[in-house]
């Protein structure tokens, strides 16, 4: 919001929230109502088009604001070095309100203005006609309309609001005050009112003028330069008549330059073009795409998790995931993700962050965790993950950590396949990445594996220039789980499927003297087993009455279980994914995870159902190790000391999350 708010400042359907749209119902019922009772001829394709043409407005925005979003987390041609946050983003969710004003004002224009019924597709003497209104008078007016928005007066009542946001976003071309945006409607409205006026304007014209300006204006707002040097050496004079993301972006950072709208030759006329522009713009266009020192890899959850992504829409990602009912009616769209998930060949960019020198980044294997649990994706899964690394590792990046079922999908969906009771396997043929994971988990198992040795030693040494370090956090997993409960804890309870970071939180229980229970007889005799591996002379207990106040709960835990538990019990996940909360009388934590400190730069979305500014454990542990230089792999049967990371993280400014209330 501007620092001294004027009037006029709120949209009029502010407090409607999502419901906002409703205001456009009644245009398009009738819309639609006027389709069906009138013959094809007294149709006017025109006013039947609105609504499709406002559609496309969004869709044209949102491939902006997702190919800008992905350009920037690659960092090549990147123009400003600041970061985005949270309040940016929110400060940006109602990008969509000048659409719908558009809406409304093309509606009632329908209505009450003369000659727009029954309007032609196309005039030729209609294009060029508003082309030379919007050179004309348009880009003069405006040119001089800016240059008074930044006179302190109505700078500090409007357009602050706009220049909040130094590093700038396609969307944050429109984020403007509402009477700032009546303004820039009627002068918008000059080539539109011009044509229809004289009796020249046609459907191409007015549709293609506003898609015009929708293309410039997040072109422009782009924090990334897009415009080839050879387009200007072929056409010097375009530089006067198409602005770069170079031009705009020096506005944002120096506030008395660049005033043009998209047409800059009033800026030279007037000597406000800012003499650094050239060598900006050159720079951009060399910088090379930013390689990082630590990549966190993870995958997509479910099919609509699309939408929550950072490239996805903006103000869905800025909150922790949760399913909204309208996602259902994008259907067509989710599934031709589906359809484009099950033949993708690589993985993607997602996400880029600063923290203390260290260039972190995330990549996502475009698999959704139903392709994780169907066998058939099993080779093409692992294909992803190995080459991932592989990738990484010759991009020079240090640290690799496994986020989600990348952690343990690697050592354990092959093994499903090996019948139960099996006590020897044999490897045959060329050994790959996936091969000495198999080995290491089979070796957990108990089972003996065949030239293989375990906790992946030849998968160190069939790769003997591997520089990378794989990281699954476990020992940050198992640190954080710990410290989540409560001191004086006599007693705690695990149920769900049991995993590598349960065994080790169980044997870190028995060393700290903490009573380690289990319900159902099959986990509590695999528990033992592995804790006699552990930890020697360590022993779980066998529990029917479910009075334990701390639940330590995996994947798999049932509907059943939870409402055997006792009021005010505290649900403490150590799975990848959270248990569906039940109990409205009970505590739940969330995930391993820990509060990323404010250095931490460039978080302006949340990691799945995370709260803002969480990371999960194993992402954390990855930026750990890079920091502190250590030279070690965590995966297979292997942990870090858990002192020494939990120290270390909390060195570093990362906090545990707070107390569930």
């Amino acid at each position: 919001m501007a620092s001294k708010p004027g009037i006029l400042t709120d949209w009029p359907w502010k407090s409607l929230g999502s419901f906002k749209y409703v205001i456009l119902a009644p245009w398009v019922l009738h819309t639609v109502y006027t389709s069906m009772t009138k013959d094809g001829k007294e149709i006017d394709s025109g006013y039947v088009l609105v609504f499709p043409f406002l559609l496309w407005r969004v869709l044209h925005n949102q491939i902006w604001i997702s190919l800008s979003r992905y350009r920037t987390a690659k960092g090549n041609n990147r123009i400003v070095d600041k970061s985005i946050e949270f309040e940016q983003v929110d400060r940006e969710s109602n990008w969509d309100d000048q659409i719908l004003l558009n809406g409304l004002l093309f509606y009632i224009g329908y209505m009450i203005l003369p000659g727009v019924m029954q309007m032609p597709f196309w005039r030729t003497d209609g294009v060029l006609l508003t082309i030379l209104l919007h050179a004309g008078p348009v880009e003069f007016l405006y040119y001089w309309l800016h240059r008074a928005l930044h006179h302190h007066y109505l700078y500090s009542r409007y357009h602050s609001h706009h220049h909040s946001s130094i590093v700038t976003e396609p969307i944050t071309s429109v984020i403007h005050p509402f009477a700032e945006h009546l303004a820039y409607f009627l002068l918008f409205s000059i080539p539109i009112l011009g044509g229809i006026f004289m009796g020249r304007s046609s459907i191409a014209a007015i549709f293609g003028y506003i898609s015009y300006i929708d293309f410039m204006n997040n072109m422009g707002h782009c924090n990334f330069e897009l415009i080839p040097k050879m387009l200007f050496s072929i056409f010097p004079a375009l530089k006067y008549l198409m602005y770069t993301p170079s031009f705009h972006s020096l506005h944002h950072t120096q506030f008395r330059t660049n005033y043009s709208l998209f047409m800059p030759f009033y800026d030279y006329i007037y000597g406000t073009m800012d003499k650094s522009l050239d060598a900006l713009y050159e720079k951009s266009l060399i910088r090379p795409e930013e390689l990082p020192h630590v990549v966190h890899l993870t995958h997509l959850v479910a099919p609509q998790s699309i939408y929550h992504l950072r490239l996805g829409f903006a103000s869905l990602a800025s909150k922790p995931y949760a399913s909204k009912w309208y996602e259902w009616v994008m259907w067509p769209v989710t599934y031709f993700y589906i359809m484009l998930s099950w033949t993708s060949s690589g993985t993607f960019i997602l996400e880029r962050n600063r923290f203390d020198k260290l260039n972190a980044q995330m990549w996502v294997v475009p698999k959704f965790k139903r392709q994780y649990l169907k066998k058939m994706r099993n080779e093409s899964i692992n294909n992803l993950i190995e080459e991932a690394i592989l990738k990484a590792d010759e991009r020079g990046v240090k640290v690799l950590s496994l986020g989600l079922l990348n952690q343990s999908y690697i050592c354990f969906t092959y093994i499903t396949y090996i019948p139960k009771g099996t006590i020897q396997v044999l490897f045959r043929g060329n050994l790959t990445m996936v091969a000495y994971f198999i080995a290491s988990a089979l070796c957990q198992r108990g089972t003996k594996g065949d030239r293989l040795n375990c906790y992946g030693e030849l998968y160190i040494r069939r790769n003997p220039n591997l520089k990378i370090k794989v990281v699954d956090g476990t020992s940050l997993a198992v640190a954080v789980v710990l410290n989540s409960i409560p001191k004086g804890t006599i007693q705690v309870l695990f149920s769900g499927n049991l995993t590598k970071v349960a065994y080790f939180i169980a044997s870190a229980l028995c060393q700290m003297g903490t009573k380690v229970a289990t319900s159902h007889k099959d986990e509590y005799e695999k528990l033992n087993k592995e804790l006699k591996n552990i930890e020697p002379g360590s022993e779980s207990v066998l529990s029917k009455s479910y009075t334990e106040k701390v639940w330590l709960v995996g994947d798999g835990l049932t509907e059943e279980e939870q409402l055997k538990a006792s009021k005010g019990t505290l649900f403490i996940p150590f799975s990848q994914f959270p248990p569906k909360r039940l109990r409205k009388d009970c505590l739940y934590y969330t995930t391993p995870a820990m509060m990323s400190p404010k250095s931490f730069q460039n978080v302006d979305s949340c990691e799945n159902w995370l709260p803002r500014r969480a990371m999960s454990a194993s992402r954390v542990a990855g930026v750990i190790h890079a920091l502190e230089g250590w030279d070690v792999d965590e995966c297979g049967n292997t942990i870090f000391d858990l002192q020494k990371i939990w120290e270390a993280s909390l060195h570093h400014g990362f906090r545990p999350l707070p107390i569930p209330t």
